[in-house]
């Protein structure tokens, strides 16, 4: 296992320096699932929530949570992306959107955070959209799915059983 690279040799937190490391392109792919009560899905799809088109909302919140991951988790640097895409599609059980997101860049670091980041927070979107309708829905299984580049390389969540 390696060492929390978050970590100075005290212990303290602190930002990794990434100036060494050369600039490469590098992907990371996550998803997350929002489950809800089947009403409320087909109030969605149907375009009949009073709040307007709900997923594309949602897809937008995603975009800008990525672009604004270093404003929200303190040790993330501040990245260029150049690439973030964030599809929103309607469960086949009619009671859950699932939320697949992309993000590339070429740079120092990854973009896994980005990834997930714009995940949560495309489900917590529909969540707050929705939430006067149907206060038990469940944001679930939010998780990195797969990430490309750098120096540890290419990564999937099949690879690793998880």
């Amino acid at each position: 296992m390696s060492k929390l690279t978050h970590l100075d040799e005290k212990g303290a937190a602190r930002m990794v320096d990434v100036t060494s490391k050369a600039v490469t392109e590098r992907e990371a792919r996550a998803e997350a699932l929002i489950r809800m009560a089947p009403e409320t899905l087909a109030m969605i799809v149907e375009g009949q929530h009073p709040k307007g088109d709900v997923l594309a909302v949602a897809r937008v919140a995603g975009i800008m949570a990525a672009k604004k991951t270093h404003d929200l988790i303190p040790l993330c640097h501040a990245l260029n992306l150049t690439s973030v895409k964030v599809e929103l599609t309607p469960g086949e059980d009619g009671a859950s959107v699932h939320i697949a997101t992309l993000c590339k860049l070429a740079g120092q670091t990854g973009v896994e955070m980005e990834a997930l980041t714009a995940a949560s927070v495309a489900a917590l979107t529909l969540y707050d959209m929705c939430k006067a309708v149907d206060r038990g829905m469940v944001v679930d299984n939010v998780r990195l799915l797969e990430k490309k580049g750098g120096r540890s390389g290419h990564w999937s969540a099949s690879d690793s059983g998880s």
